[in-house]
């Protein structure tokens, strides 16, 4: 039997993507072994590119793949592979490049590899690409919730971001293939779907009288399922719309991660970001109304080129005004050949070192702010595994629907189940609870066959 190991690097959608193209090494007979420890007759390394350190992580780990077994197949694919297609072709021991787009080909081209032995670089000029890539994940190595990519490429073109470059412009899958997924997904079992892409917040912009909210409302239809969970959504993509659907839902889920990436608007400005503070903010308030005691955690990145301190405490301080349930911080990091890396007042890295330090520590803050709202209160929580500190401890974990990280103690029978618990100990990486009981799906045959 054939074997293929898999490397991932960046992002969750390229994850996503690396579960999907495993499934066409599957559907071949091939099996996946692990890329560390087995001499693998293919090697499939998905790349990043979204800093110049994506790019060097990429090709010291294409050289590790080509060193612990010359006679294999090496293909490289993701967006470092899109952007740079002739750099990586040129690496000794490189046999298929390709991009972002056409991955379905890859079992193809490797049995051309294998019948010919010529190199193929098989990427095209992602900025013509129109069509959504339709590249399906069955199932997950997590149990509890899938992921369900429903768009792909950005129109944004931030001035600190290659992504359109790497993605190509918005591409929304078409509804009913969102929907027919989501029912497959239900009947494999998994109780929450968590909407995912590159872009997630503009699906439909590139389609006729369709959009977000209206996907929306269709995945209600879908028997069964629990969840709808949106992995990250833009201020200005928030409308009067998607809040009314939210606000009569009973299957979104109280968490949405809204980048700000800077909270000073000159810095936003310079970003090119779509929205000012007041805006953001604005909608903001509208989201709680609708979601009372929802997350909101977000994205922010530090020292932009010409962010001055009193910029970054203006940041700070309207970050502590919005009271977010977390923060995702990240140091400016320069990306040859965005506007960004062309800007003359580049911060220092100390000076970036000692603001990072200063939101992680208001980020243990409002986490902990956050949770301690909710001491006393039964919240719903789908343990996804074994407490992963001391898992034979007989404790559980899992997120409850706003976003909390929960152990409690129950047995692995329950994986998968909602539970009811109640929230007893408040905590800026995981709360503590009591089990209160199984909330009873018409899913139990399923997931009881998942949790064996």
């Amino acid at each position: 039997m054939s074997t293929v190991a898999f490397h991932t690097l960046g992002c969750k959608v390229n994850s996503y993507e690396t579960e999907a193209i495993w499934q066409l090494f599957k559907a071949e007979g091939y099996e996946r072994v692990d890329f560390e420890q087995d001499d693998a007759d293919v090697y499939v390394i998905n790349t990043c590119t979204v800093t110049n350190t994506g790019d060097k992580k990429s090709r010291q780990v294409i050289r590790r793949a080509i060193r612990r077994n010359p006679d294999a197949i090496v293909a490289v694919t993701g967006c470092y592979a899109q952007t740079s297609p002739s750099e990586i072709a040129q690496i000794p021991g490189v046999d298929i490049v390709v991009g972002t787009q056409g991955r379905e080909k890859l079992t193809e081209y490797v049995k051309q590899i294998q019948a010919e032995r010529k190199p193929i670089n098989a990427v095209g000029n992602i900025m013509k690409a129109r069509e959504f890539e339709e590249l399906d994940v069955p199932n997950f190595t997590d149990r509890t919730r899938a992921s369900l990519k429903i768009q792909e490429g950005c129109n944004n073109f931030c001035t600190f971001c290659i992504i359109p470059w790497a993605r190509g412009l918005m591409r929304s899958r078409k509804p009913e293939s969102v929907v027919e997924q989501a029912k497959k997904l239900v009947e494999a079992g998994y109780l929450e779907i968590v909407l995912t892409g590159i872009h997630t917040g503009g699906y439909g912009e590139d389609l006729e009288d369709y959009n977000l909210a209206k996907l929306l409302v269709d995945l209600h239809q879908v028997d069964g399922l629990k969840r709808i969970r949106i992995s990250s959504i833009e201020a200005s993509q928030i409308t009067d719309e998607v809040i009314e659907v939210i606000n009569n839902s009973d299957r979104v889920v109280r968490h949405l991660h809204v980048p700000l990436q800077a909270g000073d608007d000159e810095v936003l400005k310079r970003m090119r970001r779509k929205y000012t503070t007041a805006e953001f903010y604005e909608k903001m308030v509208k989201v709680r109304e609708a979601l009372p005691g929802a997350a909101i955690t977000t994205d922010v990145i530090v020292g932009f080129p010409g962010e001055t301190e009193e910029q970054f405490m203006n940041g700070y301080n309207f970050i502590k005004k919005i009271g977010f349930a977390e923060l995702h911080v990240f140091p400016y990091s320069m990306r040859t050949g965005t506007p960004a890396a062309r800007m003359t007042d580049q911060i220092p890295e100390e000076e970036k070192h000692e603001r990072v330090t200063k939101l992680l520590e208001l980020n243990q803050e409002l986490t902990m702010a956050y949770s301690k709202q909710f001491v006393g209160d039964v919240l719903e929580v789908i343990p996804e595994r074994p407490f992963k500190d001391a898992p034979d401890s007989g404790l559980l974990m899992g997120y409850s629907d706003n976003y909390l990280n929960v152990v409690f103690p129950g047995d692995e029978s329950m994986i998968g189940k909602i539970c009811k618990v109640r929230l007893d100990k408040p905590g800026s990486e995981y709360c503590q609870g009591t089990f209160v009981r199984v909330v009873e799906t018409e899913l139990l045959p399923y997931l009881k066959e998942r949790a064996i």
